[in-house]
């Protein structure tokens, strides 16, 4: 991005320069890929995208401050949706799905017919985890959307269910109901698997062979048949494995103490003292409490090693999410 652009978006308010942003990340992450290069493409465009992340967070952090006002947040899009639309809607939560997948669910999209309705970049809750996203959309928690038990004033009528069964699977689950809502835990509950530093690259390549499956859209098939479809997700991932590490002590020991080996932790005491500019966190009062999320593309030395696929702090991929609105 040239100096130019990155001027003209740092001198916008709050909502407008959040849009921006998102625009720019929708433009780096949304091009065609090759499946054979996913690893190091994905790895380049991440890579590039570090460069607006370090803006962010070492020269215009107050915006982040901002994020949880101004940023459109994918909670507050899939209402939006849901009430627009009387009846024949689907939802579907991939969790932690990020940008870098982008690709394959535009690309599986367009060859199979399916017409778009809506395609954009939406912001997770702060912090980005899967609780209070489930809060957000008024379901307590992920697990009670579970065997159409989910319960929520904002999805009136939904018929619900949480799964990381194999998507065939899946789509034999899909029934006539006209209203759906179906959060399945991949590929979060991959990724917690793949935290050596290799892990990135197996998550890629599995995002590959899983998105552009016939199983997958198979079961996109089933839940846009008589319905409208958004693809989405509770919040993206940090490849940290990228990230530098912390080299000063006094730095480092206050983000082991304070963090241990994550992304965010809640505060419930008054806000300690920091003395370091740029800062290396951010403290913010959101809906769902008062949290102290590390600041930008920073990991640590810790007990047991910084997992090299993480989520919950205040980077670009890690609350920027894909928002797709399909049909047949």
């Amino acid at each position: 991005m040239d100096m130019q652009r990155i001027d003209e978006i740092f001198s916008l308010k709050p909502a407008e320069a959040w849009e921006a942003i998102f625009s720019e990340l929708w433009q780096q992450f949304a091009e065609e890929l090759r499946a054979d290069y996913a690893d190091a493409k994905t790895t380049e465009r991440d890579r590039k995208s570090s460069s607006l992340d370090n803006l962010l967070s070492g020269s215009a952090w107050e915006l982040w401050q901002e994020f949880d006002k101004a940023a459109p947040k994918t909670a507050d899009s899939l209402k939006t949706f849901w009430k627009e639309r009387a009846t024949g809607k689907a939802i579907l939560i991939l969790d932690a799905l990020s940008l870098r997948e982008l690709p394959w669910l535009l690309h599986g999209a367009k060859e199979r017919g399916y017409t778009l309705h809506q395609q954009r970049v939406t912001g997770s809750e702060i912090p980005g985890d899967t609780t209070p996203f489930a809060k957000a959309l008024g379901f307590g928690q992920r697990s009670n959307l579970a065997s159409n038990q989910g319960k929520s004033g904002s999805f009136q009528d939904a018929w619900t269910e949480v799964s990381n069964l194999p998507f065939i699977d899946c789509a034999t689950a899909i029934k006539a109901d006209p209203n759906i809502i179906f959060w399945h835990e991949w590929p979060d509950s991959e990724m917690h698997d793949l935290a050596d530093e290799n892990g990135y690259r197996k998550l890629a390549k599995s995002a590959v062979e899983r998105l552009t499956s016939d199983d997958f859209w198979q079961f996109i098939d089933r839940l846009t048949t008589g319905r409208r479809l958004v693809i989405t997700a509770d919040h993206g991932y940090a490849h940290s494995g990228l990230f530098p590490d912390v080299t000063d002590r006094d730095q480092v020991d206050y983000l082991k103490s304070s963090f241990k080996s994550g992304r965010a932790c809640q505060v419930s005491e008054p806000e300690k003292p920091h003395y370091w500019v740029p800062p290396l966190t951010q403290t913010i009062q959101s809906e769902h409490g008062k949290w102290e999320l590390v600041l930008g593309r920073r990991k640590w030395k810790s007990q047991g090693g910084y997992p090299s696929l993480t989520h919950g702090g205040l980077s670009l991929l890690e609350v920027a999410v894909p928002f797709i609105e399909i049909s047949k």
